[in-house]
């Protein structure tokens, strides 16, 4: 069971989203926040699997609520850690570079459709990096001109070994474990193996910070499809 917890400044907001997650056989909704401090405290309390995290609210908001977890650990538990996903009206601002930074794994649009935000914390409960496609494209287009000096260079790229690159790749263009795994037929925790050590090896908290470095690095190219089949390529 996906243990959630919603961070809302508006209840009619909060209400909504626990009537659409009540639905979800494998989703729980164990508490509510009104601000960013409440929902730091309850996650120390609970801790839960995902965040719903408005980014604006009144007070302590959700950017300065990621920063508060992140400091605490509470994100990079290795036991528990307590995933966030950034609630926003806005398609790509500062506060998304903010969050990403801070360690929000994914951001889901409030206009996203429902199927699409049970999707998003079915991923990120998993491991998964999720942005909407809406803020992906506005992200890239932003970072291409205003690069973020926090993310690994070429240099650091290459550090990666030819098989983990290949991993890299199918995770920038949205691929799950699973996915990645049919895609090179290799066995899903040799794939859960290969994600790990590009983490490791670039320094990034999440999938999601990996997968815009692969962006900014030119790894991959906004708009294209995903390479052919790689199996045998390399090992």
């Amino acid at each position: 069971m996906i243990r959630v917890l919603l961070a809302d400044d508006q209840p009619l907001v909060r209400a909504g989203l626990a009537m659409l997650l009540t639905n979800e056989p494998d989703i729980e909704v164990v508490a509510e926040a009104d601000d960013g401090a409440q929902a730091v405290e309850i996650s120390r309390r609970l801790r839960p699997d995902v965040v719903l995290m408005d980014v604006r609210m009144p007070g302590t908001d959700g950017l300065a609520a990621t920063k508060l977890m992140a400091d605490e650990q509470l994100i990079d538990d290795p036991e528990r850690p307590v995933r966030i996903i950034m609630l926003t009206t806005y398609h790509v601002d500062e506060a998304v570079h903010a969050a990403l930074r801070a360690g929000a794994s994914g951001f889901v649009l409030k206009d996203a459709a429902p199927a699409e935000l049970v999707s998003a914390i079915r991923a990120v409960a998993a491991g998964e990096a999720w942005l909407d496609p809406a803020v992906a494209r506005r992200l890239l287009d932003d970072l291409a001109a205003r690069p973020d000096p926090g993310l690994p260079t070429p240099v650091q790229m290459r550090g990666l070994t030819p098989r983990e690159r290949e991993v890299l790749v199918l995770m920038a263009y949205g691929m799950s474990n699973r996915e990645i795994a049919e895609h090179l037929v290799l066995g899903d925790a040799t794939v859960k193996t290969h994600v790990s050590r590009v983490l490791t090896k670039l320094g990034m908290r999440d999938r999601t910070h990996a997968v815009v470095a692969a962006y900014q690095c030119g790894l991959v190219e906004p708009g294209t499809a995903p390479p052919a089949r790689m199996a045998g390529l390399s090992r």
